[in-house]
């Protein structure tokens, strides 16, 4: 089970019963009622990863502070691919292409930390992100938009399933061929971004306002120091 649980344990004038070692990982509050004599736990416990990370961090971020000699690649990848300013298309766009991508690979972590991104800069709310990543074909975007999103869900599928047709498409809304490698070099790594987190086992926080509250901090520092913030 990937996913985050937690469980409120009320205690009145009882002991504790032991917890699984592996499976507790910390408690973070407890709160006890001098009147009624009762202490309340509340304990947060996640599955742990396939490998023994030597961290408690979710999704990428543990994996590059197991390997941090991998963790500056990587990171200086994404920094490059979705906040370079040396590009016509948005950051807020670029990070909408790697949350679709993430959308379609079942990746939480990855939709979650990108899908907060991309409202952050494109200024809108988590459900109007769910939207886009729903049927992006009936969403509010410009025509080109919907066309390299289009040739991002190919890319998902396998690269040989981008068509000529897709191209010709995107084009002719007005995307340059720069916009194109892009698309198709965001969608790709986030393919390996997605089962580099997932293939791990790795968790993730299950409320979604953990990543809507981090997004302006990440938008403001990047991803180059991602890792332990």
């Amino acid at each position: 089970m990937r996913y985050e649980w937690q469980e409120e344990v009320a205690v009145a004038a009882q002991p504790l019963q032991p917890l699984q070692p592996l499976q507790l990982i910390t408690t973070i509050t407890t709160h006890y009622n001098y009147y009624n004599n009762i202490t309340t736990f509340q304990h947060y416990t996640k599955p742990m990863a396939h490998i023994e990370l030597n961290n408690d961090l979710p999704g990428i971020r543990g994996l590059m502070a197991y390997r941090p000699e991998l963790a500056e690649p990587l990171n200086a990848l994404a920094e490059t691919l979705l906040r370079d300013d040396n590009n016509t298309l948005t950051r807020g766009e670029r990070e909408l292409i790697g949350t679709y991508v993430s959308y379609l690979n079942d990746c939480f972590f990855c939709q979650n930390v990108h899908g907060a991104m991309a409202g952050h800069y494109l200024e809108c709310d988590i459900q109007q992100i769910d939207a886009v990543k729903q049927d992006f074909r009936s969403a509010e975007l410009t025509d080109k938009m919907k066309a390299l999103l289009a040739i991002a869900y190919s890319v998902q599928k396998g690269g040989k399933q981008v068509t000529e047709e897709q191209i010709a498409e995107a084009r002719e809304h007005g995307a340059t061929d720069t916009e194109i490698h892009d698309t198709v070099l965001i969608a790709a790594a986030f393919c390996m971004f997605n089962r580099y987190v997932d293939g791990l086992g790795t968790w993730a926080p299950q409320d979604r306002q953990f990543y809507i509250n981090r997004a302006p901090q990440r938008a403001l520092e990047g991803y180059q120091s991602s890792v332990f913030k």
